[in-house]
């Protein structure tokens, strides 16, 4: 089969094992093999490939299925992290979009109904973030963006919070085979910060995930979408006026209202020049003197992502599935529907 070997990869690299690793766990398969049939220039029996599934505990069934979600299609928001730990990332989006592709055949998601901006058109980042704020009901410069994550799924995108077992990831984006958007975003994550990752892979979905874009080398994508999403959060036209004469005292209203970290807000302030070099330097010493780069005071309110759980729910309570069901009729093993899926109250309905 044609996908075998783009499949064998993710199984492997999900488990965390490296080709020679998993090259000893089989009788007769060396690594030099593996690695040709992983490139897709050799061919692995039934037999050696059965050995492989019962080692990586994934049903034989799976390297028969298709998942690619193509990197260039793929916008990760992460502090720096080592090569496999991104490498069990990315195959782990990988099968969660996968998952929502399978819940896709029985249970109709959102269309779609934001449109793509090509910044290469003449259109200005703040134009990207007025245009989605516009879309969304945001009329006003002056208005939070409250509902984040309702928004964004009643317009097509599917958010899920996850536990990807690393504490330096912070989201990714990207449109699974079937075109769903996706973001991905950390559970453990503070709520201001989530709501930043959101807004950041929102930017990279809006300007950077069309393939027919041309996306030059010289444009820093996360530096774009770092703008896009402090625009979207916080209007120029509607934040301007609270950033003069800012004050460290005057922070914590601000986040209250915003939405947005104190770390965020003092960087706007910086960005709009309401604020000059030394006053920037003296915010982050006082925000790193009180410890508030790693824990902020006030906790901001973030709406639930609930589509992609809804569909899980539907398939659990009205289609009747268990979840070793779900596992048979996913080609996966269990361990990875019950990490990725969870029951919540439906608000999709069944296709058919």
């Amino acid at each position: 089969m044609e996908s075998r070997h783009f499949q064998l990869t993710i199984a492997r690299e999900y488990r965390g094992m490296t080709q020679g690793e998993l090259a000893g766990k089989i009788e007769g398969l060396s690594q030099s093999n593996l690695s040709k049939f992983e490139k897709g220039f050799n061919t692995i029996s039934d037999n050696v490939l059965e050995k492989i599934a019962k080692a990586l505990n994934f049903p034989y069934s799976f390297f028969d299925e298709k998942i690619y979600n193509i990197s260039e299609n793929v916008n990760f928001r992460k502090k720096s992290m080592g090569k496999k730990d991104k490498s069990k990332i990315e195959y782990s989006y990988r099968l969660i979009g996968y998952i929502v592709d399978k819940l896709s055949d029985s249970v109709e998601f959102p269309d779609f109904t934001l449109k793509t901006i090509d910044l290469e058109q003449g259109y200005s980042i703040k134009d990207a973030a007025r245009y989605i704020r516009k879309n969304l009901g945001l009329m006003e410069n002056r208005t939070p963006v409250r509902r984040i994550c309702g928004l964004l799924e009643e317009s097509g995108i599917i958010i899920i919070e996850t536990d990807l077992d690393n504490d330096k990831f912070d989201g990714v984006s990207f449109i699974s085979d079937k075109g769903y958007p996706i973001i991905v975003i950390s559970k453990y994550a503070s709520n201001d910060r989530k709501r930043f990752t959101i807004a950041h892979e929102l930017g990279h979905l809006i300007m950077h995930s069309e393939k027919d874009f041309i996306i030059y080398n010289y444009r820093d994508k996360e530096k774009e979408a770092n703008e896009f999403a402090s625009e979207f959060l916080m209007p120029s036209e509607g934040i301007y006026n609270d950033l003069l004469n800012l004050k460290l005292s005057s922070l914590a209203e601000l986040k209250r209202y915003w939405l947005t970290s104190m770390a965020s807000i003092v960087r706007r302030a910086y960005d709009l020049k309401a604020i000059n070099d030394d006053k920037y330097k003296y915010f982050n010493v006082e925000l790193s003197r009180k410890g508030y780069r790693k824990e902020e005071p006030i906790h901001v309110f973030i709406d639930k992502p609930t589509v992609f759980k809804d569909a899980y729910d539907i398939h659990i309570k009205e289609l009747d599935y268990s979840n070793e069901e779900l596992s048979d009729a996913f080609s996966l093993p269990i361990d990875i529907i019950e990490r990725f899926c969870k029951i919540n109250n439906s608000n999709l309905r069944i296709v058919g």
